[in-house]
């Protein structure tokens, strides 16, 4: 690079005092302007007061007593000598009437006597208010009108009914416009010649300037395109003449530097493209300078999204950690980006790139998708939590009520039957649990057989639903010695509670194959949870219809209502709305698991929908059918 020393004249700063120069003396030209036109305004300001003080306040007392005189023609005479001696273009005097009294232009004296058409002259002798203004004709020129109303110099008082006439003033300003035109041609003139010779040396400048510039850019495009061969023309010494030296010599080492790592970066890419777990390198300020298509799907980014940004932000760590944090302490994460629509764990590990002699250069993070072992780990530990928990709490309730029996209450002949029973009880809700998970365990593992035949879905709704009816109806305590442990347990929930079944059936008989005890059971899970969470003389509205080959069936509560965040975890093992309420109550929280699980074996789908909390919520079942036509039960 030539380091010799840039002349002052040669240097750009030099060139870029010009171009100030060339701003000064257009903001002067701007100055000047705005003069002018203030000139303007002061010529034409001075023009009208001369006006204004020259026959308006001079004559305007005289003329109004001579308005008053009763003898007209006397009056006029004297009115037109008043005026006649006048500078001014025109000067009437027009009576409260609106006829005009006198005219100073001797070739227009047929206007005198007639009434006035001027609407400005009207609205001055109605209002009693002076009226100035500008008219432009082409033929003569501008005019300064000036109307000022007369009042009856015998009367004190400025009400509009006292104006006895009113006198019309036209003064040409011909000459006023004549001389600010001739000075501002002058500074037209000087504007243009300024403006020619600003033009012609800001070419000559911006020329010299943006020539080198131009072929610098040129260069620099072949240069982003691959190609380095071209070469920039130097023109001077000047800055710009070394940045053309700089630039020729940065396409040559580049050109070197692109060869040997073009190579490379080919390799590095097939590696990096065909591996599973995602990979973020970055430099050694934390932005992304190299990621693949594993980490773009994984974070959901486009390449241009990622590249170049930080990878605290790609990762959405930015308001946790910091890039020294990484960098020194954080070696390995678990990162959850799961979203409404589907889950994603990742386990995220840190690397340093390091030179040898110690120097970080960045940062290799590697991603790799732990999604299902996370969720298996969660559930079993979730199910295991669960199952202890519930297992342990009637346990722990049986323990304190054998405890009392053993230490002498076994004795005393009212309390031992009470605490035998809600022993039997706990022991009786741990047995369904203990059923119910065997049931559910059955169904994961398919080898529960569905005991299918047809039934008329009306009438067998009907059936189940009746039941509900006749405990509320009789309270019948007997109910509870049934054999089927699942009726005695819905009799204890819903004996002491008052319910309308509301019922919604289509007409239309509908045939449908089912497992009788398996559908029973569903029903029963499902309005008994609606029963429980409803308040005390809530309704519960069962349909039926049928709708493109299925039949469904809802049942809506006005309960407790589930959240909507909460609504795909209703069928999950051990899901309560309300744990306290449902454990007080009995339940276990897999019914509607295996509800779920044992509609899903007869071919059909369950699903459930709440407007949120307090608003209650509808259960659908959806079953496959086939319409059957009485013919086809005929041999």
């Amino acid at each position: 690079m030539n380091n010799n020393k840039i002349r002052f004249f040669q240097s750009i700063r030099f060139k870029i005092a010009l171009v100030f120069m060339l701003l000064i003396l257009a903001t002067v030209e701007i100055i000047g302007a705005y003069f002018v036109r203030r000139l303007e305004q002061e010529n034409v300001a001075d023009f009208r007061n001369q006006v204004d003080s020259q026959i308006v306040d001079y004559t305007i007392n005289q003329i109004g007593e001579e308005l008053l005189q009763t003898n007209k023609n006397e009056a006029n005479k004297k009115i037109k000598s008043m005026i006649s001696d006048t500078s001014l273009s025109e000067v009437q005097v027009i009576d409260s009437n609106g006829t005009i009294r006198a005219d100073s232009n001797v070739n227009d004296q047929s206007l005198v006597g007639t009434k006035t058409t001027d609407a400005q002259v009207k609205k001055v002798l109605y209002s009693g208010l002076k009226n100035s203004s500008e008219i432009y004709d082409q033929q003569t020129g501008s005019y300064y009108i000036h109307i000022v109303p007369i009042k009856n110099p015998k009367v004190n008082g400025n009400a509009s009914n006292n104006v006895i006439g009113a006198l019309y003033v036209r003064a040409s300003m011909t000459s006023v416009y004549k001389n600010i035109h001739d000075i501002t041609r002058i500074f037209l003139y000087s504007s243009v010649l300024a403006a020619i010779i600003g033009m012609i040396i800001a070419i000559v400048i911006s020329r010299a300037i943006t020539r080198p510039i131009d072929e610098m850019k040129k260069q620099a495009i072949r240069m982003a395109r691959g190609d380095y061969s071209g070469q920039v023309h130097v023109y001077g010494q000047d800055e710009l003449g070394q940045l053309a030296v700089a630039v020729n010599n940065l396409s040559i080492r580049v050109e070197e530097a692109q060869e040997a790592s073009e190579s490379e970066r080919r390799r590095l890419d097939s590696v990096l493209t065909h591996m599973t777990d995602g990979v973020i390198a970055t430099d050694r300020r934390g932005n992304v300078i190299i990621i693949n298509n594993a980490a773009l799907e994984f974070l959901d980014l486009r390449s241009e999204e990622a590249i170049g940004k930080s990878i605290l932000k790609v990762l959405n760590l930015e308001h946790r950690y910091t890039f020294r944090d990484l960098l020194k302490y954080q070696h390995e994460m678990i990162l959850d980006l799961s979203q409404d629509d589907h889950d994603l764990i990742l386990h995220v590990d840190f690397s340093l790139i390091q030179r040898d002699i110690g120097f970080i250069s960045g940062l290799v993070c590697v991603l790799h998708d732990v999604t299902e072992q996370q969720k298996n780990d969660r559930e079993r530990r979730e199910f295991v939590s669960n199952v202890s928990h519930e297992l342990r709490t009637p346990l722990t309730s049986m323990r304190s009520y054998i405890d009392t029996l053993v230490d002498g209450a076994w004795q005393d002949p009212e309390v031992a039957p009470e605490f035998l029973k809600v022993t039997q009880n706990e022991t009786d809700r741990m047995i369904h649990m203990i059923n119910d998970l065997l049931s559910l365990s059955r169904l994961d593992r398919g080898v529960v057989k569905m005991d299918l035949e047809t039934v008329n879905l009306n009438e067998f709704l009907n059936h189940i639903l009746d039941r509900f009816d006749m405990i509320i109806k009789t309270h019948n305590q007997n109910a509870a010695q049934d054999n089927n442990s699942v009726h005695n347990n819905l009799v204890e929930q819903v004996k002491n509670k008052h319910y309308v079944i509301k019922r919604k059936f289509t007409k239309r008989d509908l045939w449908v194959e089912i497992d009788t005890n398996r559908f029973m059971q569903i029903i029963d899970n499902i309005v008994n949870n609606a029963i429980k969470y409803s308040p005390n003389g809530g309704t519960i509205t069962c349909s039926l219809f049928e709708t493109n080959n299925q039949v469904m069936i809802s049942i809506a509560d006005q309960g407790l209502g589930i959240p909507r965040k909460d609504l795909h975890k209703v069928f999950g093992r051990f899901y309560r709305v309300d744990k306290a309420r449902s454990r007080q109550q009995g339940g276990t929280g897999l019914g509607l698991a295996i509800s779920k699980e044992m509609v899903e074996a007869m071919g059909g789908k369950i699903w459930v929908e709440s407007q949120g909390e307090g608003h209650g919520s509808t259960f659908y079942i959806a079953l496959p059918y086939e319409p059957i036509d009485e013919g086809d039960w005929e041999d």
